[in-house]
């Protein structure tokens, strides 16, 4: 039997419907916060190809590195300042929570979002 998933961005949707089209090339994030959630559901599935794609070629590492023994379990959205349809800039806060050998924790980031040749993609942290 075929299990719909819901997506671990915490949409409410299913991941097919959220950010697996964006994993898989379909669709293209209109948002800043879409690309953050799109970001932070690839770590969750292991799609490191897509963490690469969408980060800034003047500050993404050579090779996005999986942490061994961490599984991310949840999406916060914090504050999204600006990052809309219309606008090239933005700023998403979020916590993600996860687990790993040493337990339970929480990443707390606000991060810049540009939009590169049309699209959205991850700068940094601020």
């Amino acid at each position: 039997m075929f299990e719909v998933r819901q997506c671990p961005c915490g949409s409410g949707a299913t991941y097919d419907a959220c950010c697996g089209r964006l994993h898989r090339g379909q669709a293209q994030a209109v948002t800043a916060e879409e690309l953050m959630r799109s970001r932070f559901a690839a770590y969750a599935v292991g799609d490191l190809d897509h963490v690469y794609r969408t980060w800034h070629p003047r500050t993404r590492p050579d090779d996005p590195k999986p942490q061994p023994g961490t599984t991310w379990t949840a999406l916060e959205i914090l504050d999204v300042v600006d990052g809309g349809e219309e606008d090239d800039r933005g700023i998403v806060e979020f916590r993600a929570h996860f687990t790993s050998p040493a337990g339970a924790d929480a990443l707390h980031e606000r991060s810049t979002f540009e939009r590169r040749a049309g699209r959205w993609v991850y700068v940094s942290e601020l």
